[in-house]
């Protein structure tokens, strides 16, 4: 039996590509704004692409539990999971440190389960949106565990 409900789903799914298409669009001033003061729990990511191999470069709130980073996107694959699936690897810039990471994909089970609950540190207005959606995530959601590497 599927946690969310087709429709319920369908709709979450269209929030989230509006969500993530307008952020897009304001993504330079928002870069902007992180790179001066921060924004809560949110870092770039940097990973090769997988057709280019060029740095593609992604803002990306960081989910800590029990000690552990994760990262993940509330829809399923996207541009940067799949690069990220690719790669393997991956840089985190946090805080002015530069860290490089082994990504891990997570499959359906607790790891994951505590992953997503996490999305409370969002800072507002996502850790509200992810909270309403989070039966569609828990079904369809992607989302890593990022081991440092060295």
């Amino acid at each position: 039996m599927s946690l969310a409900q087709p429709g319920a789903s369908r709709l979450w799914s269209l929030v989230f590509r509006v969500q993530y298409r307008l952020l897009r669009w304001i993504d330079p001033p928002i870069h902007a704004l992180w790179r001066r003061v921060g924004i809560g729990n949110v870092v770039e990511l940097r990973v090769a692409g997988r057709r280019s191999g060029q740095t593609r470069a992604i803002l990306l709130g960081l989910l800590v539990s029990e000690g552990r980073w994760y990262l993940g996107h509330p829809n399923g694959a996207a541009r940067w999971t799949r690069n990220l699936d690719a790669a393997g690897r991956a840089l985190v810039v946090r805080g002015g440190a530069t860290t490089a990471v082994r990504a891990v994909a997570l499959p359906q089970g607790p790891e994951r389960e505590r992953a997503i609950l996490a999305t409370w540190q969002h800072p507002f207005p996502g850790n509200l949106i992810y909270r309403l959606a989070r039966r569609h995530i828990l079904v369809v959601g992607r989302y890593y565990r990022l081991e440092p590497e060295g």
